[in-house]
């Protein structure tokens, strides 16, 4: 790489980073400095907005609550996805190719066209503001992506694999979970990586879905007004928390997905 395309990708990536530095600033500012002018870093560093989000219960609650079904929702989908994206890459059907396209029509649908329906439905069957509700709502849209990347990676793993585990005495079961698993480790680690952002930064579906018990980090930062104004740097300190779960996913799966975007459909 010669020093012109050096600088220009250096150039970008600290565009990019503009805004999280800001944010992070921001985190550590008070509302007075932060509304006052424009500062490069704190003049008055302070940790208050930190302690606020861990010792009030409205905080630090609406980050259990996302992990809760966020994490409730990576493991249906892949659960789901797994046989079924099996299904779609060994065997031909009548109508699988229709019924591949309908489950992406799904996932292309804005989740708006779903609140009105899942929100009746869950009011009259009692699962109304539950972590499951907010959970089976995002399998609409993850089940679809997660059955399109990893019939992608199983399409890629030979029959022959298949038949030879077959006369070697393996049942299905342990076919699947012994052998071909492991084969498609990294399609299943982008998988979950997909499954688990949308979850996490979708607002719309979760913010109605749910009103105390199981509301959500995205829905408790958009409630920050108050008859003072917007607490500003309680909501920067927020932003800044709702980032790190994202990073630490990426750096667990970095690997795979760097393998996923090489060999996968992704």
């Amino acid at each position: 790489m010669n020093l012109r395309k050096r600088v220009v990708l250096i150039l970008y990536i600290a565009f990019l980073m503009v805004p999280i530095y800001w944010l992070i600033n921001m985190s550590f500012k008070s509302n007075t400095e932060i509304l006052g002018g424009l500062t490069l870093w704190p003049r008055d560093l302070t940790f208050d907005n930190y302690k606020v989000i861990f010792t009030d219960r409205s905080w630090y609650s609406g980050y259990i609550n996302s992990l809760y079904y966020v994490c409730l929702n990576t493991i249906i989908s892949l659960t789901v996805a797994l046989p079924a994206a099996y299904a779609f890459s060994r065997f031909r059907f009548l109508g699988d190719k229709h019924l591949f396209f309908w489950l992406l029509t799904n996932r292309m649908a804005p989740p708006a066209v779903f609140l009105l329906p899942f929100f009746q439905l869950y009011s009259s069957i009692g699962l109304f503001d539950t972590h499951i509700a907010v959970a089976l709502a995002h399998c609409l849209f993850n089940v679809p992506l997660a059955v399109w990347i990893l019939e992608g990676f199983m399409s890629g793993v030979p029959n022959e694999i298949d038949e030879t585990a077959y006369i070697d005495g393996y049942s299905f079961p342990k076919f699947f979970v012994k052998i071909f698993i492991p084969l498609i480790g990294s399609g299943i680690g982008v998988t979950a990586f997909f499954c688990f952002m949308f979850s996490w930064v979708e607002l719309l579906l979760a913010r109605t879905l749910t009103s105390v018990d199981a509301k959500p980090i995205v829905s408790v930062m958009t409630r920050t007004v108050s008859a003072s104004g917007i607490d500003w740097g309680v909501l920067a300190a927020a932003g800044v928390l709702t980032i790190l779960p994202g990073m630490l996913v990426i750096w667990f799966v970095r690997n795979h997905v760097a393998k996923g975007f090489a060999l996968g459909r992704v």
